[in-house]
């Protein structure tokens, strides 16, 4: 097959890098891959893994016209079999260029927590979590399944050491100090309420233990989690919160941490290091990654939705009480979280699950539905109303789609966070 896969973005993030890494999976099934977008911090991953790059035009009010022109070219031009854009403005894109692209067919892929409802219901769509994809089935979507995010186990595994060594001199780490690691974009929506607590977590343990959190990444919300940490430090006398910035390559964060916090594809990339983890979610969300709690993550994806904001930090603290104080279960812990990533998460085993897709997608793409895509046009018009009222009003999430997440509409997510 001859396959395009446009992520949203090239910034360093999950969705874009599952993209990237899954394309490259992939390509080495024997496929001829393509990666499309705008040129990013991750095109240097697009040219470590030998994939062509094809940028596109600048993007503006999506779905945008001159880059959907560009898409018939190319899919014309290259007889493109498969389109393939992850979150909904390359999916709507995609979609649209296929439709001019006799013999292509365009399937979608949404790591968000939750899908567009003016994604047509005839689209082809992978989805993250058993959760969403049951509300997907629900909606009534014709062809949809259950993509895990993947780890790449070749490059993030815990016999992997390079840099590692020079990573806590580098940041002026502790090395007496328990360490906790967040590796996470810095984005209001999803992420900041649980990075703000971790970051007086750490701050109310540093009077019991030695302890340091190590917080990697950047985003729109760099300015309130710096002053947060200054405050943190400022009060506990001594460095306890290091902020990295945004690493390029976080693979050595996650190797010198004693405990791992995380959400999504962060949290995976952790257990293939073998770190104990506690998954991170919203509303004072932190649950512990056993035996017993993992059939949750299975459901609802590693994410979960808590009870109010309120005691998040103390609940955070609890868990890792036990943790630092006990080598023998991280250990464990980390040991158990390793082979439930190996059996379940693998980039090889996505691969081969997309492939498939990739076959059922070709032979359904005849089947459009002019009342759905009607449907879905209306839907799209009423969401674009709605968002420039809100920006009348007030200031509108940046992450939509992450702001009101399936996980947060039942109670699954609570049945193992009940407050400490």
């Amino acid at each position: 097959m001859r396959i395009l896969v446009y992520p949203h973005d090239l910034g360093i993030g999950g969705s874009q890098l599952n993209a990237i890494e899954l394309a490259s999976a992939v390509q080495r099934l024997g496929h001829d891959v393509v990666v499309y977008g705008r040129p990013g911090p991750l095109n240097r991953r697009i040219e470590e893994l030998g994939l062509e790059f094809i940028p596109s035009p600048e993007p503006h009010r999506r779905p945008t016209p001159s880059v959907v022109k560009a898409l018939v070219r190319l899919g014309r031009a290259r007889k493109i079999d498969i389109m393939h854009g992850y979150e909904w403005p390359p999916a709507l894109e995609s979609l649209i260029a296929s439709r001019r692209s006799p013999g292509t067919a365009a399937v979608a892929t949404v790591m968000s927590m939750s899908v567009a409802p003016f994604i047509p219901k005839s689209m082809p769509l992978l989805v993250g979590t058993q959760e969403i994809l049951k509300a997907e089935q629900e909606f009534g979507r014709t062809v949809a399944a259950l993509l895990e995010p993947p780890v790449d186990l070749e490059t993030n595994n815990p016999s992997w050491d390079f840099a590692e060594q020079a990573f806590p001199g580098s940041w002026g780490l502790d090395p007496a100090a328990y360490t906790v690691v967040l590796v996470s974009r810095l984005a209001t929506e999803l992420k900041l309420e649980g990075i703000l607590a971790a970051i007086d977590c750490v701050g109310l343990l540093s009077k019991e233990f030695r302890v340091q959190l190590i917080v990697a990444g950047d985003g729109p919300a760099r300015h309130l989690v710096e002053g947060h940490a200054r405050t943190v430090n400022a009060a506990s006398g001594r460095q306890v919160i290091v902020l990295t910035g945004e690493l390029e390559d976080p693979r050595a964060a996650y190797a010198v941490a004693d405990v791992a916090l995380g959400m999504g594809g962060s949290a995976l990339r952790a257990l293939a290091f073998a770190k104990p983890l506690i998954v991170q979610g919203e509303r004072g969300f932190w649950e512990l990654l056993t035996p017993d709690s993992l059939p949750l993550f299975l459901e609802q994806g590693w994410y979960g939705v808590g009870p109010g904001t309120q005691g998040g930090a103390e609940r955070l603290a609890h868990l890792l009480r036990g943790l630092l104080v006990d080598g023998s279960r991280r250990k464990n812990l980390g040991s158990f979280g390793l082979s439930t990533v190996r059996e379940r998460f693998s980039l090889t085993r996505a691969a081969l699950v997309v492939e498939d897709f990739y076959s059922q997608a070709i032979e359904s793409s005849g089947e459009v539905s002019i009342g759905q895509d009607a449907a879905a046009l209306a839907k799209f018009v009423e969401y674009q109303l709605t968002t420039r009222l809100r920006r009348v009003l007030g200031p509108t999430p940046a992450d939509d789609f992450n702001s009101r997440p399936v996980a947060g509409r039942g109670p699954a997510s609570r049945a193992l966070n009940a407050p400490a």
